[in-house]
């Protein structure tokens, strides 16, 4: 089994040009582990940078600094093709994911020639079928024929998901799998991911601006604000029980009835602008990280 270790994880950006060029930070010293058989969230709105973590885990952004330890059971470090084959990403974008002109065996049969996981076309197809029987797109051999624009978004982000998990992934980087699928189809996804997981002891990463979806789906949440993790804890205990108050207010946009008056009445509830003055919690240590002054960066816990 494979698992990461995410140490400080900083990534800046170049904005603007000649002399008003400067450096903005998208993520500041991320920490946290993915181990085989759980799921961590990252949750948070449009440009906290959970996005970017996940393009860093991916291998498609360049950490400004910090370190991705990626180790198998034994300790032996994961690097290069390895890494590649061991850590796979499922991109939010189910239209966009695909190529258009490839039919939907040759984007599963890719990753299985480039990581030798298949020996000649037959056995190269016999596990092509495999994969989308394991996703539920049946029956595979029609399936397996048909190009992308004859699919619907479910279905497509279900041949990324047999694409991801072809090459032997053991880590899953979920970019909000489900936020353009109808609402209708995204729970049986969660719940394939749920069951894939389950399968192949997967370590999984899931991202979401949805508290309501973390909690169904994930063992531990870190919510994002600015690029740093304000709040962090069991899933359960973040979403009834949250305590920074930009969890707070991702709490009330995502009514649950289990916690309905416990967060906060409405005469109550956090100022948005005064988020830089709060203080940020850890429910595994039950600790209040130091206050703030208004106008620095919200404290990492």
């Amino acid at each position: 089994m494979t698992s990461i270790q995410i140490t400080d994880l900083t990534k800046d950006f170049s904005v603007g040009s000649g002399f008003s060029r400067k450096a903005f930070r998208a993520v500041d010293h991320v920490s946290f582990d993915l181990l085989p058989g759980r799921t961590v969230a990252l949750v948070g709105e449009s440009g906290s940078g959970k996005s970017t973590i996940a393009r860093m885990l991916a291998k498609l952004e360049k950490p400004t600094s910090g370190t991705i330890d990626v180790q198998l059971d034994d300790g032996t470090p994961v690097m290069g093709s390895l890494y590649r084959r061991h850590v796979q990403m499922v991109f939010q974008d189910p239209f966009a994911s695909l190529n258009p002109f490839h039919s939907i065996e040759h984007h599963i049969a890719r990753p299985l020639r480039l990581h030798r996981r298949t020996r000649g076309a037959e056995q190269t197809h016999e596990r092509v079928l495999e994969m989308l029987e394991r996703v539920n797109l049946r029956p595979a051999a029609d399936m397996a024929a048909r190009r992308p624009h004859e699919l619907s978004g479910g279905q497509r982000q279900r041949v990324a998901i047999a694409r991801a998990l072809a090459p032997g992934a053991q880590v899953l980087i979920a970019d909000e799998p489900v936020s353009m699928l109808d609402v209708s189809i995204r729970l049986g996804v969660l719940n394939l991911l749920g069951r894939l997981q389950r399968e192949d002891n997967l370590a999984v990463l899931y991202i979401t601006h949805d508290l309501a979806t973390a909690r169904h789906f994930s063992d531990e949440i870190l919510v994002l604000y600015r690029g740093r993790v304000v709040e962090r804890g069991p899933a359960d205990a973040v979403i009834l029980d949250p305590h920074h108050d930009y969890t707070k207010l991702l709490a009330l946009a995502a009514p649950d009835p289990e916690r309905v008056g416990k967060i906060v009445s409405d005469e109550a509830a956090p100022d948005r602008a005064a988020l830089d003055n709060s203080v940020c919690f850890n429910h595994y240590t039950g600790a209040w990280e130091t206050a703030h002054v208004k106008g620095e960066a919200p404290a990492r816990v």
